[in-house]
């Protein structure tokens, strides 16, 4: 027969194991530790707090409606002059060539707005993206020393806007000059759309550098229009690549803006094949001044903000 100090040290060893398991998963924070009436006082379980969750999208999304409301909303016209600007544009350039210097015909097809819009629309989604974008801290600075607003809050939503706009600018003048005349044009859609977000990237990319050499070397601001004033002219907008010297295209290859272009107008004229053009160059020219301007301004934001 056992004795009874046999049977004590049986059952202790037998609730040992379970009794150092509960406390175990206690410590753990488990909260599905089992009742234990040796439960120590001194381990008191804490709720651990979480972060928002969406606190990025919503802060983007509350940026955007801000820019839209400042940008566009103070006047009647605002969204009206978006969309005239880039149609009196075209319709100048189109007039002025046709009647004024004569111009039998455009570099493609037969319809000088159609072929001014595919190079006008890609030049102004960049150009208004990467002025955009650069004015983003700026634009946003008082709201950046609030703990839910970064600055890559700043940046998306300044890039989204923009993008979204002229999205759908470039829809309505489109849509407006295949309605009026008669262009005979075979839509290739990837095409076009491939060519606009490759010019918003392009944007993107050197509207980050430009927050950091704006902020630190102002007087780069002044020559920065200077500098892309010619890009107009360089950039295949009013003639076509192959009309060029082959000296002229070895060097215009490497403007980005080029295959931009080339792009485009391959999604609307089926017999321009347009095959010099590199997607793939345009996006890694693109994400080397973003990943620099980033890179940067994570390490002088702050700078940037209080100066």
């Amino acid at each position: 027969m056992p004795r009874s100090e046999d049977f004590g040290k049986a059952q202790t060893s037998s609730r040992a194991p379970s009794d150092r398991t509960g406390r175990w998963q206690m410590l753990r924070g488990d909260e599905t530790a089992p009742d234990d009436p040796h439960r120590p006082e001194r381990f008191p379980q804490f709720p651990v707090p979480r972060a928002p969750r969406y606190r990025t999208s919503r802060s983007v999304v509350a940026l955007m409606l801000r820019e839209m409301s400042t940008t566009y909303g103070r006047s009647p016209g605002g969204y009206l002059w978006v969309i005239l600007e880039p149609v009196g544009g075209i319709a100048l350039f189109s007039l002025v060539l046709a009647f004024g210097l004569r111009v039998k015909s455009p570099g493609l097809g037969t319809n000088f707005p159609l072929f001014y819009a595919t190079g006008t629309l890609c030049m102004m989604m960049y150009q208004r993206g990467a002025s955009s974008v650069s004015r983003s801290l700026a634009f946003s600075s008082s709201l950046l020393f609030y703990p839910g607003v970064s600055y890559i809050d700043a940046i998306l939503a300044r890039f989204l806007v923009h993008l979204l706009t002229y999205l759908l600018i470039s829809y309505l003048v489109f849509g407006g000059v295949l309605l009026l005349f008669e262009t005979r044009a075979a839509l290739d859609i990837p095409s076009i759309i491939l060519s606009l977000i490759l010019a918003a990237l392009l944007g993107l990319g050197i509207g980050c550098l430009n927050i950091y050499l704006f902020s630190t070397f102002p007087l780069w601001e002044s020559l920065w229009g200077i500098v892309t004033f010619p890009l107009l002219i360089l950039s295949t907008v009013f003639y076509t690549f192959e009309a060029l010297p082959a000296q002229v295209r070895d060097v215009l290859w490497y403007n980005p803006l080029v295959h931009v272009i080339g792009i485009m107008r391959r999604g609307f004229y089926p017999t321009y094949g347009a095959t010099w053009t590199s997607s793939s160059y345009v996006l890694a020219f693109a994400m080397v001044p973003l990943v620099i301007g980033l890179f940067l301004l994570r390490r002088y934001h702050r700078d940037i903000l209080n100066r």
